[in-house]
């Protein structure tokens, strides 16, 4: 099976940009499908972005994250060819990772 997560990180100088998009419904569990039943919450809890086995940046998000969730943000300490490992979990247990090379 194909990764959820779709990466792109890149460095110049001493500062990496990593933007990241994630296939996830992040249903709240507070919307109802057409025969009025309610869809039951579905979301990301955990996403988790290492660096040479070092956490770069850590999200710990609820329902009020839209779906297919997009991140960008920048970090320093990366260099070209370092692996960019992403990682999520939502809360019935399921999980994606994926690593990433720096270009």
């Amino acid at each position: 099976m194909a990764s959820s997560i779709r990466v792109r990180a890149t460095s110049k100088d001493d500062i990496t940009e990593v933007q990241t998009l994630i296939q996830h419904p992040m249903d709240t569990g507070l919307v109802k499908d057409a025969k009025g039943e309610t869809i039951p919450a579905h979301y990301i809890q955990e996403l988790k972005f290492e660096c040479n086995g070092k956490e770069v940046f850590v999200a710990n998000w609820g329902t009020a994250v839209a779906k297919d969730p997009y991140v960008k943000f920048s970090f320093k300490g990366a260099k070209k060819g370092d692996d960019l490992k992403i990682s999520w979990t939502d809360n019935k247990g399921t999980s994606d990772e994926t690593t990433a090379k720096i270009a």
